[in-house]
């Protein structure tokens, strides 16, 4: 509505009757309070007050006019109370985006857990490896693996990943097993977002550091796939420790390189904005970053 500030100002002056008292209870200028009447009579078209030397009192047409204001200014100040007591409140819709590797159990867990002791909040969850318009598609937070090259968003890092390269003792039978990172350009490696079946891996032990580039018969865009071809023999994978732990311990993978891992890879909490975050998101966010998991670790 146009006109709504300057109908506020109105209602208030009806209220004490007084422009001088009207303006300190707004706290305005008193020119300022009588200019906003004066332009809401322009707008109108009608006289709205007149004016004593103690008070202001309503013409005929403004009594009917406040009684028409009335009702719908009680309906707004009400709707913004109860906006406000849920902005402040653990409770409304948590609209969660992760990436695939979640969907495993130890993140439902954490997610049940979440849900039983925040029995207000209503949790919308998205399982995709899809980077997601945060604003577009309505997600209060995403995590997110990797460094960040959406400069638009706002980011809080929860802990960090390591990949172990791997493979199954059937793919490694009749090969000779490598010593140092560049002998991994002569094995079939299952490749994570491969461009023309190629990929740089970024190992690290101590000090030194060395990018490889390593080819193969399999790409996925999905970790969890990556995880699936190696463990059927197709290559040597790098495995993020939550996809090879168990299966090392088990003697179903075979950990090459034990010197060397992939460099440090951030785990992110990612929200569209920081400016008047929901108490929701903002124990959510805690909650992520005091978990102990097998995805990540602190850091």
């Amino acid at each position: 509505m146009q006109h709504l500030d300057n109908i506020l100002v109105f209602v208030k002056v009806a209220e004490f009757e007084s422009i001088s008292k009207a303006a300190r209870a707004l706290d305005m200028p008193i020119s300022t309070v009588s200019r906003k009447l004066s332009a809401l009579e322009s707008a109108l078209g009608v006289s709205l007050v007149r004016r004593t030397t103690r008070r202001v009192i309503l013409t005929s047409q403004a009594r009917d006019y406040l009684n028409q204001c009335i009702e719908p200014l009680i309906k707004l100040q009400e709707a913004e109370r109860v906006l406000t007591q849920t902005q402040n409140k653990l409770e409304g819709s948590l609209a969660i985006s992760v990436p695939m590797i979640l969907s495993q159990g130890p993140f439902m867990d954490f997610l049940s857990r979440f849900s039983r002791e925040h029995s207000a909040i209503r949790v919308d969850l998205y399982i995709t490896n899809a980077y997601l318009n945060l604003v577009a598609e309505n997600v209060d937070i995403a995590i997110r693996f990797g460094h960040l090259e959406d400069s638009s968003v706002v980011a809080t890092k929860i802990g960090k990943s390591i990949r172990y390269v791997v493979a199954t003792a059937d793919y490694l039978k009749g090969r000779k097993l490598p010593t140092e990172p560049e002998e991994l350009k002569g094995h079939d490696c299952i490749l994570f977002n491969a461009k023309n079946y190629g990929a740089d891996w970024d190992l690290i032990s101590g000090r030194r550091k060395v990018r490889v580039r390593v080819t193969g018969p399999i790409s996925s865009r999905d970790c969890q796939s990556v995880a699936a071809f190696v463990l059927r023999g197709h290559g040597v994978g790098l495995l993020e420790t939550a996809y090879s732990d168990q299966s090392l311990a088990r003697g179903d993978l075979v950990r090459l390189l034990p010197r060397w891992t992939s460099t440090e890879i951030p785990v992110f909490a990612v929200y569209p904005t920081r400016k008047f975050l929901p108490p929701r998101v903002t124990a959510f966010v805690k909650a992520l970053a005091t978990w102990k998991n097998p995805l990540w670790v602190r850091g």
